[in-house]
């Protein structure tokens, strides 16, 4: 099969200087008739081209010049080729990245005990398990506590108010809550155990002590995490940090749960980058009804960062890389197309932003542009042979 190449070289070869009839008074003149897939192969007259395809006619004021291809409708849907509008919009930088789920620091508590003592009865077996709000964890064995309500039941004796107010709030500062201190001055006798109570709903993310144990204030005895809402941490590479802020969007989906995605916000970005990764961390915070999203899962991250308004966007599969100059096929009228140069700009996923050579509304081919760019191509050329103002000539049969 004969290329387009040599179809076009050998209609160039048979050029003639043959004239067209004038058209009749009131309609647009025929200027000559042309072969759909090769525009310089011309007649004076209707017929059909090499290829068995009918000639479709040119008129005055539509002679195709530079690298304009005319195709018929047929050609068109034969290549299966479709066109996109070019759209004037917001448009963002894409960065896709990766994140883990973590801990919502502002809702996980840490237990401290503010005198030593031992642990009894404890009710916490193991890490992972459910606690609420003032459920009882342990009772603390501790000397320090029942020297200081021996002290308060014998100031409550003595009827000296100052004395009353003192041992009261050396309880309270000992970790004894006002409902303890009520109990302790109606029963009128020290407990030798005093129970301590969750201070939040949550989960026991970490539980380092057992039964029988002996702690100190400075110890961690419990560490309490509620799962209602969580952090996912993203990590942005060094060189797109610039590029982020506080409140750009962002969209979330994880390998545990296909098809279910995520919409959220940056909420803060960590003023340093990890020494180890190079990277930059932002964070986000979501809802966490039924608490699906656990602590260290694995998440793939979308930021649309830096968003910019008015920007001419294209599909990126209709941009034709090649030489360092970037161009596209742009639908001119029916049938017709032109290669054009443009000037790209910013990368958003499936987009790419055009600085110069396109208006919003213009249609660009997305399928089957390559075919028509490379006619395109060849045309100009045979027009770059030609002599400065020689037209092509009709095509004889």
């Amino acid at each position: 099969m004969k290329t387009l190449f040599t179809m076009a070289f050998l209609a160039l070869l048979m050029v003639s200087n043959q004239r067209l009839p004038a058209a009749a008074d009131g309609e647009k003149e025929i200027l000559y008739w042309v072969a759909p897939m090769d525009p310089n192969y011309r007649r004076d007259e209707p017929g059909k081209s090499p290829m068995g395809m009918d000639l479709i006619p040119v008129y005055a004021g539509d002679e195709e010049t530079g690298s304009d291809v005319t195709i018929s409708a047929a050609v068109v849907q034969n290549l299966g080729v479709r066109t996109e509008a070019v759209q004037q919009g917001t448009l963002s930088r894409l960065i896709d990245t990766v994140g883990y789920i973590d801990y919502d620091e502002s809702k996980v508590s840490h237990i401290h005990l503010r005198v030593s003592g031992w642990i009894e009865n404890l009710s916490v077996k193991s890490a992972g398990e459910q606690v609420e709000k003032n459920q009882r964890l342990f009772n603390l064995y501790s000397p320090e506590l029942v020297n200081a309500q021996e002290e308060f039941l014998r100031a409550l004796n003595s009827g000296n108010k100052d004395l009353i107010d003192a041992s009261r709030e050396r309880l309270n500062a000992l970790g004894i809550s006002r409902s303890g201190i009520i109990q302790l001055e109606k029963r009128r006798k020290a407990r030798q155990t005093v129970p301590i109570y969750a201070p939040q709903d949550g989960v026991v993310s970490e539980l380092p002590v057992r039964e029988g144990m002996y702690v100190q204030p400075a110890m961690n005895v419990m560490t309490l995490a509620d799962l209602s809402s969580v952090w996912l941490i993203a990590e942005i590479f060094e060189r797109q940090a610039n590029w982020v802020r506080t409140g750009d969007n962002a969209e979330v989906t994880l390998p545990f749960l296909p098809g279910k995605s995520w919409q959220g916000q940056v909420e803060y970005i960590y003023p340093s980058l990890d020494m180890k990764t190079r990277t930059l961390m932002a964070r986000l915070r979501f809802d966490n009804p039924g608490e699906s999203l656990k602590p260290n899962m694995y998440a793939r991250v979308k930021l649309y960062a830096s968003p910019r308004d008015n920007v001419i966007s294209i599909p990126l599969e209709a941009l034709i890389r090649s030489g360092g100059k970037d161009r596209v096929i742009v639908k001119t009228g029916e049938g017709r197309f032109d290669a054009r140069e443009v000037v790209t700009g910013i990368e958003s996923g499936e987009r790419i932003e055009i600085t110069e050579g396109l208006e919003a509304g213009e249609e660009v081919v997305i399928s089957g542009q390559f075919l028509i760019d490379s006619e395109a191509s060849l045309k100009a050329s045979f027009t770059r042979m030609s002599e400065p103002g020689e037209m092509p000539q009709e095509q004889k049969p």
